[in-house]
């Protein structure tokens, strides 16, 4: 009778072990920003369970889908998940995963520590609180804090700050990357449109990474071409250019690399990790 009473106190405890614990306290932050999603964490295992692209967005991975199988790309990483799998591709080596990914609610969801420590991040647990650390952009041997953009409209202009170290190592690969040939300096460049001068440029933004001091590192201007003009006036010239301060250069850019960066800024936007500085639009 003891036995049998054992076992059937044992066995439910067994069961409940292996199913989520909901971790509606748990707060997760990324370089101290709390990061918000429609899916909460949750306990499996010990280990606390995420959901997979609003997290590794805000780490910089690139997150890409075929069938069940899901690829998370940064820098020289690449790892590959499959769902209920409990080992994973990391740039072509088998690792063990601690739990399986899987779906909840069309969200696909996976161990933090491996995700974050995959991407060379630090992470912490501590009063219900598991904050991410990640690495920060360094420039010429200087820690860069935050980046700052500025952009003008036709009154007024707006100075904002990136403080996302992921955001900005994304943000910084983008501009280099796709500096592509050296052009002449343009005869006409400014903040303000020149409707007199076939090929001038209009400055679109200003991007400055600043140090612990609020110093610039480095900095890049990107302008593109004014079409005020006549198509035939303005077909020898580059629809955008990239300047850079530090070099005193000028290249061609192109339309996607710039699309990326409207991207990426929304995106750290959205999730909390942008800041307006000032704004004096009118």
């Amino acid at each position: 009778m003891k036995r049998a009473l054992s076992v059937f106190l044992i066995v439910p405890l067994l069961v409940f072990a292996t199913l989520p614990v909901y971790a509606k306290n748990i707060q997760i932050k990324i370089d101290s920003i709390d990061i918000e999603s429609d899916i909460v964490p949750e306990i499996r295992n010990n280990r606390t369970m995420v959901p997979l692209r609003v997290i590794s967005e805000n780490l910089g991975a690139n997150v890409s889908w075929a069938n069940s199988e899901v690829t998370l790309t940064k820098s020289k990483m690449q790892v590959i998940l499959n769902l209920s799998s409990g080992t994973a591709m990391k740039n072509g080596e088998t690792v063990p995963l601690d739990v399986k990914p899987y779906i909840k609610n069309n969200r696909t969801m996976v161990p933090l520590r491996f995700l974050a420590e995959t991407f060379s991040c630090e992470v912490n647990y501590s009063n219900f609180t598991v904050s991410v650390k990640t690495e920060p952009l360094i420039i010429d041997d200087v820690k860069v804090i935050a980046l700052q953009h500025e952009y003008h409209m036709t009154m007024g202009g707006v100075v904002q700050q990136i403080i996302g170290n992921a955001y900005i190592e994304s943000i910084y690969n983008v501009l280099l990357e796709n500096k592509s040939s050296e052009v002449e300096t343009p005869a006409s460049y400014s903040w303000q449109l020149n409707l007199e001068t076939p090929g001038s440029y209009y400055k679109n933004g200003q991007y400055d990474f600043l140090d612990v001091d609020s110093n610039t590192i480095q900095r890049f201007d990107i302008y593109s071409l004014v079409r005020f003009f006549p198509s035939e006036l303005l077909e020898e010239y580059p629809k955008y250019l990239i300047y850079d301060a530090t070099t005193n250069k000028w290249y061609s850019f192109s339309e996607t690399a710039m699309k990326s960066i409207i991207q990426l800024m929304e995106t750290a936007s959205k999730n909390g990790f942008l800041k307006i500085i000032s704004n004096t639009v009118v």
